[in-house]
């Protein structure tokens, strides 16, 4: 059975379901977090570290969620801001360019185990990684996530033109990633 989200946050506010109501908002949105993650981060072990402190910052933060927007739109503005914020801190350890880290995403993709550049799918994923950062994530978005632009706009606090042109141009690239490789 899957409970409401108005349901839950009520659950939270009551001290003697808290951690139980946490638990169900948890379970609800885990797997679609994972994957969201996982698209911008490439890597497993990394995205279940990013969901980790997702789960934290919601832990702290549901609390205070005054329920402006959906319980779902705030989770994955927490969970966009720690992919985008992972991504920065892994620039700035490795203290080398864009480009690099761009580059080294598409060489996680192609050490994977059942990788074959002859898949379309795999191309996908090369194509993918190589748009930049806010391309990725409106692509990611719009097309594995099949989230509203309005949605969207919420989640990523930019107007719905901007996220057009942004999805418009990521589709391109990545089809003229995938005819020419």
């Amino acid at each position: 059975m899957i409970i409401d989200d108005k349901e839950l946050l009520q659950e939270f506010h009551q001290p003697d379901t808290k951690e139980k109501a946490f638990t169900s908002i948890v379970k609800k949105y885990q797997e679609k977090l994972y994957w969201q993650i996982r698209r911008m981060v490439v890597v497993h072990d990394d995205a279940d570290d990013v969901l980790q402190n997702v789960f934290i910052k919601m832990w702290k933060g549901l609390e205070n969620f005054r329920e402006d927007s959906q319980l779902y739109t705030w989770i994955y503005r927490i969970a966009t801001n720690e992919c985008l914020t992972f991504i920065e801190q892994q620039k700035k350890k490795t203290a080398v360019s864009l480009n690099d880290i761009e580059s080294g995403l598409s060489n996680k993709i192609k050490a994977e185990d059942n990788f074959d550049s002859n898949k379309l799918e795999w191309k996908l994923q090369l194509a993918i990684q190589q748009l930049p950062e806010k391309q990725r994530l409106v692509f990611n978005l719009r097309y594995y996530d099949e989230m509203p632009y309005e949605e969207m706009s919420k989640i990523l606090e930019t107007s719905e033109g901007a996220l057009k042109a942004s999805y418009h141009h990521a589709a391109k690239k990545i089809e003229d990633f995938i005819k020419n490789n």
